[in-house]
């Protein structure tokens, strides 16, 4: 197949999974392979790829998602069962207290945890951070989750630009440059960022609390039914271990710093969480697996999604030969030279405006490595060619890009967010797009104005 051939196909295998989540044709899971394996037959038919290298790149792309899936396991694993033993009841009724029904607060409480969260630059556990301590409290005042999903993706975003987050570092090794000097550049636009962010915050609950969300709200709010029946009162009682709180309190503290600063992976840190929990709450084999099998079929649903996401991200990421090149190199790279092929000479010194605009709807398409590492290099040698400084093309990829990081379904933290918030994926994009979008385009606009971006 031609380089153009081997973009249009993959650009059809992301449209192609968005419309059958959009559609409601089938689950997550089934989609993110069922359609890469049409692709992969497509190469093996058209002599693009071998069967070998299908299992290659498969084999690949669930390797580099794997850790993410073990530490969904072993994460819902753990704050379910600081759920079971009542830990965030008690925290819950305390903030409850404070806040009262006060929705707009209990919003901006989750945007200010999300930002403090992300100093560490990761979103996994800025997710597992935020998110488990603030879904009760939504779910008790009937705010939607897909709310609590859009605060904690634009707070991340923005956070994502500090000079040890994985977008700036990319980007500033392919600019040649130190990250904290890129950073600086991008403060000002960092610093409106925030503000978005808090407004955004406050905006949303608003918005929720004009829906009714509040105490005492009668608005219906779609939780399984399943989930609730195993809520009932008895059973918490059983499972609840009042005198163990603070115990329990030290250790999730414990876990979270452990996930900061220890030497270890974070899904290590949360098998070791869980193992101490069980042993401490439960004693006795007996407890210890019905407790385990209480949290299961969740904790598998997701991993299997984010497993599943792993043949997506292998078979695109995978690297081909195509007619008339010498070079082996992935679909994504051709989809990221058919999209530069794509801007007309005239607009060429608009490039660092063009890709600013195009950058969120581009989120949905490459994962971060792809977008900045193939993309970004691409379009350096063609703005230079019209005059523009690859600084300037930089800033906006990185600054525009970030603000939809955790919409993209090529990043696997995306879904144990969607996870943790129990929602789908396709909820996810369709409530945040756009809102996401708009605080990318105010950022883009604030470089222009302050002369960050030039074109």
């Amino acid at each position: 197949m031609t380089p153009t051939l081997l973009a249009l196909l993959g650009f059809a295998t992301i449209v192609g999974i968005i419309v059958v989540l959009l559609k409601n044709w089938t689950g997550p899971m089934i989609a993110f392979i069922a359609v890469p394996c049409i692709t992969a037959i497509i190469l093996l038919l058209t002599g693009t790829a071998s069967l070998a290298d299908i299992g290659a790149f498969v084999k690949k792309g669930v390797s580099s998602v794997h850790g993410t899936a073990v530490l969904f396991i072993f994460s819902v694993t753990f704050f379910g069962i600081m759920t079971d033993v009542g830990m965030f009841d008690v925290i819950i009724n305390a903030l409850v207290k404070r806040v009262g029904n006060n929705v707009v607060g209990v919003t901006l409480m989750t945007c200010i945890i999300a930002m403090i969260g992300h100093l560490d630059g990761g979103g996994a556990s800025t997710f597992l951070i935020t998110i488990p301590a603030m879904y009760p409290i939504y779910k008790r005042l009937r705010i939607r989750p897909q709310t609590l999903m859009l605060i904690c993706v634009t707070a991340m975003g923005v956070m994502n630009l500090l000079p040890w987050g994985g977008p700036t570092m990319r980007t500033a090794s392919i600019l040649k440059i130190d990250s904290n000097e890129l950073w600086k550049q991008i403060l000002p636009m960092q610093f409106v960022g925030i503000i978005i962010a808090l407004f955004t915050a406050v905006f949303w609950g608003i918005v929720e609390k004009k829906r009714g969300a509040g105490e005492g709200s009668t608005l219906p709010w779609e939780v399984d039914d399943e989930e609730e029946e195993n809520e009932t009162a008895a059973q918490k009682n059983e499972l609840a271990r009042p005198k163990l709180f603070w115990f329990n309190v030290i250790l999730t503290l414990a876990i979270i710093l452990g996930l900061v600063f220890l030497p270890l992976q974070s899904y290590h840190t949360f098998m070791i969480g869980c193992v101490i929990a069980l042993l401490v709450n439960y004693p006795g084999t007996k407890m210890q697996k019905k407790i385990i099998k209480l949290h299961c079929d969740s904790a598998l649903m997701m991993a299997t999604t984010i497993l599943s996401a792993g043949v997506f991200l292998g078979i695109l990421e995978g690297t081909v030969k195509a007619e008339d090149s010498v070079l082996h190199t992935s679909i994504m790279t051709h989809m990221a030279n058919l999209v530069t092929a794509g801007i007309p000479e005239s607009m060429g010194r608009f490039l660092p405006l063009i890709i600013g605009i195009l950058s969120v709807p581009l989120a949905l398409f490459f994962s971060t490595d792809s977008y900045f590492y193939g993309l970004l290099p691409v379009l350096i040698p063609i703005g230079q060619a019209f005059g523009v400084n690859p600084l300037h093309i930089g800033i906006a990829m990185v600054v525009c890009r970030n603000c939809a990081t955790f919409i993209s379904p090529c990043v696997p933290a995306t879904f144990l967010g969607t996870g943790l918030a129990h929602i789908d994926i396709k909820t996810h994009i369709k409530h945040s797009f756009l809102w996401v979008w708009g605080v990318s385009f105010v950022c883009l606009v604030t470089g222009i104005i302050l002369g960050i971006v030039k074109f």
